[in-house]
């Protein structure tokens, strides 16, 4: 069953704008509904039955086995009832058959891991139905209208702030033009998306003796010898309560994104400044300008146009390390691939490779800038992650895409065009600091752009050769006073990620807003659950940095939790969860232990993150701080070292990077299959680097492939389903 879905899936499908056949269409939701048959037993199951988990269950207003099964029989009426909707009338939009919507679209982001999660809050949903009397469901409805989020910053509000909008393609001097205003206020805040960017901002004022505080998730500095202070931070730690002469707030473009858009717009409605100086592509002028309007603050347009021309080449490098020319920078999309790419290179060409990704510590990523950036020595390449798309001061005279795809989280997806231009508009700076301090004023010659294999090169010129529409909309995400004030209305031990879920459901919004991705606050939601939180310090855990796909970050989050609840020790050496063992582990020869080894260290790293980030919202609690960043430390220098010592087999990452290319194509025609009657399509794409995977941007370590490649539940359940038939 699930096999036949996958193949109509990936049935070659050519332009989006080309609509498949009506039947196709149809049989491939017929075989989906049969899937979610599948999977709905599989969630009942999951949940427990009305013996074994009364408690719950009686929140839902259950008080029999009889009577949840009863309602398992009626909702599968309403399943059936809305697959019909779409499989014989054509209603497959959101509006007219959101249960549907929510299923499909569930299927095509996470496969059967987005379906099962789907399905339990669907079934939760349909349990509630009756049992909210009709006021309560009129202040359910009121609680839930977000169309004026505007209206949440009633102090910003009161200002009479100017809105100046700087945009342009990269190169163009855009953010160097609101870093000088910046610079010339009193008091002020940046705002950018990357860690790397908040700590290059700090050096660059602390350098100028301006007092200057770091503020990001895991880190703060405040300066102790000032009164008052400029701020620079990633955006999601944006201060509200400051008022300041300028704010600067970068990329704004990335205001669309489904996971992190909301808190470009909490930092471009709330941040309280005279001057608001916002960087960003032109396809965003329209929805900032509408919002200006809505809010009645000028908005004034900065334009710019590319300093130097920008190329596609006509041939990739063919594979072909003995290809790359001096001022090369190819571009992959994960820790391991650009270790195993510098010692490529190096082995191939005699030279050195210098490498440039946003976890590097900040003195090693300036020092490997300066060996690139300096002509008189023997570092004639680079290789670097996608942030060098976020403003990196590097000497590119041409970008190299390893690849045209990078895994997302869930899985691997074609580049987008706003991504291709990003990266690639890196090649040609007109002037870096090293030409500025040599006093070169001479014209740069034009950048140039292309790729590793020949396969990826027409991918990378179609994107120069388009326009990326306008942004319709601004992400949201509801603000932990409204969830808090929302979840009161639900009886007792009502699951807080049952309440996303219907706070979901029942929100209104403006046509220039949408609600960004709940999936990882209520998988975080049902992580937590058993223990006896506050709904506040829930809200607080919805945010916190992880990986869910991670087993022992699962476990160190369950940790951090109980801590919280029970009030107790949070020192760092009393969670045995977290697993530093490993770090009197003699790195192992096998290249089987050498993955699950890297995968432990990751593990570590990543838990040490969240326990800083919980160390600055519980002081009380996790006060290991200084330890945690000795940890911290020591675990960057051993990934750094194995790293460091991994080698280049170049028919191994010949076949990787094709089988990496098959996977995203297969993605896209899946998810082109599914939506190819409707034009209202999925959320919109991450944009700008990395894989998002936690406030301020860490490159994954690894690039997914491994995860990729597994056999989906899904794929397991409905064979096990079928042999059972």
């Amino acid at each position: 069953m699930h096999k036949a879905l996958r193949h109509g899936l990936e049935n070659e499908h050519g332009s989006p704008t080309i609509r498949r056949p009506a039947f196709m269409i149809t049989r491939n939701y017929q075989v989906l509904e049969k899937l979610v048959e599948s999977r709905l037993q599989h969630v009942i199951a999951s949940m427990g039955d009305w013996a074994k988990n009364q408690a719950e269950w009686r929140s839902f207003g259950l008080t029999s086995q009889a009577q949840l099964d009863r309602e398992v029989g009626l909702f599968r009426m309403v399943l059936g009832k809305s697959f019909a909707l779409a499989v014989e009338e054509g209603k497959t939009r959101r509006a007219e058959n959101p249960l549907f919507w929510n299923l499909r679209n569930a299927f095509i982001r996470s496969d059967s891991i987005g379906l099962d999660r789907e399905l339990k809050y669907a079934f939760q949903t349909f349990l509630m139905r009756s049992r909210f009397p009709k006021a309560v469901n009129e202040l359910h409805m009121a609680l839930a209208d977000l169309r004026f989020p505007y209206e949440w910053y009633p102090a910003t509000r009161m200002l009479q702030r100017t809105i100046h909008l700087h945009v342009g393609p990269t190169n163009s001097g855009k953010t160097y033009n609101a870093l000088q205003a910046l610079e010339k206020a009193r008091t002020g805040i940046y705002a950018g998306p990357l860690r790397l960017l908040a700590h290059e901002i700090w050096n660059r004022f602390t350098a100028k003796k301006k007092p200057c505080a770091l503020v990001t998730g895991e880190e703060v500095r405040i300066p102790t010898d000032a009164d008052t202070w400029f701020h620079s931070c990633t955006v999601e730690m944006t201060p509200m309560n400051a008022r300041v002469d300028v704010a600067v707030i970068d990329e704004i473009q990335m205001i669309a994104s489904e996971d992190r858009g909301w808190a470009w717009t909490q930092a471009f409605l709330g941040v309280q400044a005279k001057e608001v100086h916002l960087c960003g592509e032109e396809r965003v002028v329209p929805l900032i300008q509408d919002l200006c309007a809505r809010i009645g603050e000028e908005c004034i347009v900065h334009r710019y146009q590319r300093l130097n021309p920008l190329n596609v080449m006509d041939e990739s490098l063919k594979g072909k390390f003995s290809n790359l020319q001096k001022g090369d920078a190819v571009v992959a999309f994960s820790r391991v691939s650009l270790h195993q790419l510098k010692a490529g290179i190096e082995k191939e060409t005699g030279r050195r490779c210098a490498i440039v990704y946003g976890n590097l510590p900040p003195e090693t990523r300036a020092s490997q800038a300066a060996l690139f950036n300096n002509p008189n020595n023997e570092y004639d390449y680079l290789v670097a992650s996608d942030a060098i798309g976020m403003g990196l001061n590097l000497e590119i005279k041409r970008v190299v895409f390893e690849a045209s795809y990078k895994f997302d989280g869930v899985t691997f997806r074609p580049l987008t065009v706003p991504e291709i231009k990003q990266i690639g508009g890196r090649a040609g700076r007109f002037r870096t600091a090293t030409r500025e301090t040599a006093g070169d004023t001479s014209q740069p010659s034009p950048g140039l752009v292309t790729t590793l294999d020949e396969e990826d090169l027409d991918l990378i010129r179609a994107a120069f050769g388009k326009e990326a529409p306008p942004i319709p909309t601004a992400g949201l995400f509801p603000p932990p006073a409204v969830i808090e004030r929302f979840h009161s209305y639900f009886p007792p031990r009502t699951p807080i990620s049952f309440v996303l879920a219907r706070l979901r459901e029942m929100s209104r919004l403006s046509p220039r807003f949408h609600m960004c991705d709940f999936t990882n606050a209520m998988d975080i939601a049902e992580i937590i659950k058993q223990y006896d939180l506050s709904v506040s310090d829930r809200c607080v855990f919805l945010n916190v940095p992880m990986n869910l796909r991670d087993p022992r970050q699962v476990e160190a989050l369950r940790a951090f939790a109980k801590c919280v609840a029970e009030m107790g020790s949070g020192h760092l050496l009393d969670f045995p969860e977290i697993d530093l063992e490993v770090l009197d582990l003699a790195r192992p020869t096998a290249p089987s232990q050498q993955v699950e080894y890297l995968h432990r260290l990751e593990s570590l790293h990543q838990a040490i993150t969240m326990y800083l980030w919980l160390s600055y919202r519980y002081q009380g609690v996790f006060q290991s701080q200084g330890l945690a960043f000795k940890v911290k430390e020591l675990v960057e220098a051993k990934i750094a070292d194995h790293l460091e010592k991994l080698s280049f087999v170049e028919e191994q990452q010949r076949s990787k990077r094709r089988r990496m290319r098959k996977l995203a194509a297969r993605s896209e025609r899946k998810e082109r299959n599914l939506l190819a009657i409707d034009e209202e399509l999925l959320p919109p794409h991450d944009e700008g680097a990395g894989q998002w995977a936690e406030e301020g941007h860490e490159e994954p370590l690894f690039d997914g492939e491994v995860a990729a490649e597994r056999p989906p539940a899904a794929a397991a359940a409905a064979t096990a389903a079928d042999a059972k038939v």
